[in-house]
């Protein structure tokens, strides 16, 4: 038994110096950590703000009609160009029972008046032809005659109005729909038959058309309030139109509104800009767009990536490769950033190849 135990105390301490030499010989046989390199460039950098939106065009016009009733017939369709003046809808008048009574009675009450002043017109036509009536009273009956008589055509007229919703006698057409703009027609919503509202001061009335002039268009979208103060009037914009992905578009911002609205419980603030056109390239009313709205930019500069900068209080540094996977830190002086890459004043080349700290490869 007192053998046994000697033995075992070898043989652990044995054990424990092979698993020792095991693991040196580990440490030993391990891979070098090689960084990966990176280097300066040079590049245009844009600050900016996004806003989200849609292209509008800056006028556009409803058309509506001065009388209520039925549309009988159209004479334009949707992405048709019009001129200001040019015949859009012609309107059948429905009369309404109450006015067609009371202008049927008007023509009945100013009949009457008529007749009698004819009558007694000629009467006294007669009397001032044999001289018994000086001239004064018969100019005097000859004044109500005519009054009469203009009375009579313009309830004559006013029930024609009623009823057709034009008058032949008085040269007035208010059932037929014009354009008071020249542009594109964007939208017709009713279809022949539609009843129709008229417009007047109490009913905004039926858009019987929409026209836009599509060579002014803006740009209409919104901006959070964390970002409404960095931007003002006259800034430039890059805009991307979903529909059409190729091409992007120089706007220029015209409006910011001084007001704000709460909108899923973050304030927006609505914003304008002119879009300059490109020729040959049709932009559709309510084309869906994003505006990177430029606060600052710097063409052709040397930059990095920031990810590689290293910041210490105030000051930056970058750790540049001097010998194979040997760095030392240097100071730079940095410039515009647009959150990828910063611009580089001081303290680099093109030539300094600079550690990237995210990357460690064994090999």
């Amino acid at each position: 038994m007192k053998r046994i135990v000697p033995i075992l105390i070898i043989l652990l301490v044995l054990s424990s110096l092979g698993g020792t030499g095991y693991y040196l010989y580990q440490k030993s046989e391990e891979k070098p950590v090689i960084f990966a390199l990176d280097s300066a460039f040079y590049t245009d950098i844009i600050k900016k703000t996004v806003a989200t939106g849609s292209i509008v065009p800056r006028r556009e016009v409803n058309i509506k009609s001065q009388v209520s009733g039925v549309l009988e017939e159209l004479y334009v369709t949707p992405g048709e160009k019009v001129s200001n003046g040019q015949l859009i809808a012609r309107i059948r008048i429905i009369p309404n029972v109450v006015n067609l009574n009371n202008a049927e009675n008007q023509v009945k009450t100013a009949l009457i008046n008529f007749k009698n002043a004819e009558r007694e017109f000629e009467r006294q036509k007669k009397l001032f032809d044999q001289k018994v009536i000086p001239e004064f009273d018969f100019n005097q009956q000859q004044l109500q005659f005519n009054l009469r008589k203009q009375e009579l055509e313009a309830a004559e007229n006013n029930l024609e109005l009623v009823k057709k919703g034009s008058s032949v006698k008085a040269g007035t057409v208010s059932n037929l729909v014009r354009s008071t703009a020249s542009g594109l027609v964007l939208d017709v919503p009713l279809k022949e038959g539609s009843f129709i509202i008229e417009s007047n001061t109490f009913n905004e009335g039926t858009t019987i058309a929409s026209i836009a002039d599509m060579q002014q268009m803006i740009f209409e979208g919104k901006v959070d309030e964390s970002e409404v103060g960095k931007i003002r009037e006259g800034l430039p914009l890059l805009m991307k139109i979903g529909a059409l992905e190729k091409d992007t578009f120089n706007a220029r911002l015209e409006f910011i509104s001084p007001k704000g609205k709460t909108e899923e419980g973050a304030i927006q603030f609505q914003i304008k800009a002119e879009v300059e056109l490109k020729k040959g390239v049709f932009i559709r009313a309510g084309y869906s767009a994003n505006a990177d709205i430029v606060l600052d930019r710097r063409d052709s500069v040397m930059a990095i990536r920031e990810s590689l900068i290293l910041f210490e209080g105030e000051k930056a540094f970058v750790e540049v490769e001097r010998k194979p996977q040997t760095f030392e830190k240097v100071s730079i002086k940095t410039g515009l950033s647009d959150g990828i890459n910063i611009e580089i004043l001081e303290g680099l080349s093109l030539k300094d190849r600079i550690k990237v700290r995210e990357t460690a490869i064994k090999y």
